[in-house]
């Protein structure tokens, strides 16, 4: 079974890469797909973010690395994934993807969801955490891989 695990990944965090992980070994092939939505204002070009998905988790056999804009289920029955994987870090997650989950079910009945809960050492992990901590020069080596925090130091001028 194909499934899709959607972010804009800007950037990617080890907290990604822990549920990437973790799902790529539930299905036949994980997509993980960067959303191109031109109504937010990304740190990091979608080049970018490819390549940073590509170095965090190219060596991962089953996953595929895309891109896409519109409605996830649309995009999700175009490359025939039957599942949305999701990351919950909070109950507020929770609730908002529980939204999420039953309007694509209600658009789409033949794609589910799942959800995956957050390592305990990422449950307060976020990508706007991430670029806040870095723009004021904290270390984030903990939470990035290597490739991302170079390019964070590198847009936040240290």
């Amino acid at each position: 079974m194909i499934a899709l695990y959607p972010g804009s990944f800007d950037p990617i965090t080890n907290g990604h890469i822990n549920v990437m992980e973790r799902a790529s070994k539930l299905f036949d092939t994980l997509v993980v797909s960067i959303l191109i939505n031109q109504n937010k204002k990304s740190l990091f070009t979608l080049e970018e973010r490819m390549e940073f998905l590509k170095g965090a988790i190219g060596h991962i056999y089953n996953i595929r690395i895309e891109s896409f804009q519109g409605l996830l289920v649309d995009y999700a029955k175009e490359i025939n994934a039957g599942v949305i994987v999701r990351g919950l870090r909070a109950v507020s997650d929770f609730e908002y993807e529980m939204q999420m989950a039953l309007m694509n079910n209600a658009l789409e009945k033949d794609v589910d969801t799942i959800f995956l809960c957050a390592d305990g050492d990422f449950t307060f992990l976020s990508s706007s955490v991430v670029k806040e901590v870095a723009s004021f020069g904290g270390d984030v080596s903990k939470f990035v891989p290597s490739n991302v925090k170079l390019a964070l130091d590198k847009k936040f001028g240290r």
